[in-house]
């Protein structure tokens, strides 16, 4: 089953008190009516969405019975991962790229557009599914083009503000692959993890906030390979904290 609304859009059906998954950066359409004065490449680009991320959410749901609430606009019209009142929730440069229709945009417009009905939807949806495990997915870019020496070496990285405990377990299980896996990194949830503060953690609900290196997942091999790990870590996961 799909539904799709110009905020959001869903894979699947959950499955009462089982594995749920949501992704905030994995689409990069731009509405018609919105002109945010960059090129198809650049949006193609890490800046314009969380590469890769839709193709191992779909794999997961279809293959695996992972149902997904995922974000269905660009991360450049409205961040969904982030607070609100952030600096950062309408971009006006993302990784040295100038994005002009962002500035003096119509912030409380973009808010009601697409923020509010995409948050305000996932409380809806996960309420009803009370899942045991949330898998947040995101992806990351090698080496940001505005510092290309700061090579990133991990191959997947656990994100956590409070709640560590499933992503400890994570970190081990996807070592067991032979991967080379972050703690808190490339960022630290300490200071970037809105959706799943608001959506898990002030709710106690479990979850794994995981960043995959997006060269890893481009293409349709690299995907099916990683639904496949990370469906595999968060069942276990699951299993682990009871």
């Amino acid at each position: 089953m799909i539904e799709e609304t110009e905020s959001w859009r869903r894979i699947g059906t959950p499955v009462h008190g089982g594995i749920v998954l949501v992704s905030d950066h994995a689409s990069n359409r731009v509405p018609d009516d919105m002109e945010l004065g960059i090129t198809q490449a650049q949006l193609d680009d890490h800046i314009g969405w969380d590469i890769g991320v839709a193709g191992v959410a779909d794999r997961m749901a279809r293959r695996h019975g992972i149902a997904a609430h995922l974000g269905n606009v660009s991360r450049l019209v409205v961040d969904l991962h982030r607070e609100e009142d952030h600096d950062r929730l309408i971009p006006t440069e993302s990784d040295g790229v100038l994005v002009p229709g962002n500035i003096g945009a119509d912030r409380e417009g973009r808010l009601d557009r697409f923020y509010r009905p995409y948050h305000d939807a996932m409380e809806d949806w996960l309420g009803r599914a009370a899942p045991r495990l949330i898998v947040s997915l995101h992806s990351f870019t090698p080496a940001m083009a505005s510092d290309p020496d700061s090579m990133r070496p991990w191959h997947v990285g656990l994100l956590y503000n409070r709640q560590g405990t499933a992503a400890r377990h994570a970190m081990r299980l996807f070592a067991e692959y032979g991967l080379t896996v972050g703690d808190n990194e490339p960022y630290s949830g300490r200071l970037l993890n809105a959706t799943m503060n608001r959506h898990a953690e002030a709710h106690d609900r479990p979850y794994l906030a995981i960043e995959v290196r997006n060269d890893l997942i481009r293409n349709e091999r690299g995907q099916a390979r990683w639904a496949d790990m990370i469906a595999d870590v968060a069942r276990r996961t699951a299993e682990l904290i009871g």
